[in-house]
């Protein structure tokens, strides 16, 4: 019996001090993260590519992040650049980029990237096509 008492003491004790520490340390996460000053990450990035430096990572970023936020204007300044360093790129960037200019008035153009798109999907499936010809 004794040894039972002992038992659930002891298991009571260890479970109160592990619900105690696990706070403890959300608290402490919280005093840190205040510390801490906000970044604007975007804001960063316009200024990088604003100083001269170009890669598609950065552009791929600011587009992407523009277009989530709406701000479709900017989100096509930011594809045109990405599409002046290259045309390899997924089919999604083809499309955002044309509702970015959609929205801009700037339909003409695109249109001409739509057109890449289609051709740039056509080209996919019959590699698709042909790869699976081979396979057989």
């Amino acid at each position: 019996m004794r040894n039972i008492i002992i038992y659930i003491t002891t298991s009571l004790s260890l479970i109160s001090f592990k619900i105690y520490s696990q706070n403890e340390k959300f608290y402490v996460t919280n005093k840190i993260n205040d510390k801490y000053a906000y970044i604007d990450v975007l804001k960063t990035y316009e200024r990088v590519a604003e100083k001269g430096y170009k890669s598609v990572d950065l552009f791929q970023k600011l587009g992407n992040s523009y277009y989530s936020y709406a701000e479709l204007d900017k989100a096509a300044k930011w594809y045109g650049e990405l599409f002046a360093m290259t045309s390899d790129l997924e089919p999604k960037y083809y499309n955002q980029y044309a509702q970015s200019l959609i929205f801009i008035g700037q339909k003409g153009k695109a249109d001409e990237i739509l057109e890449k798109l289609k051709q740039k999907l056509e080209a996919i499936d019959s590699k698709k096509n042909y790869e699976n010809k081979i396979k057989k």
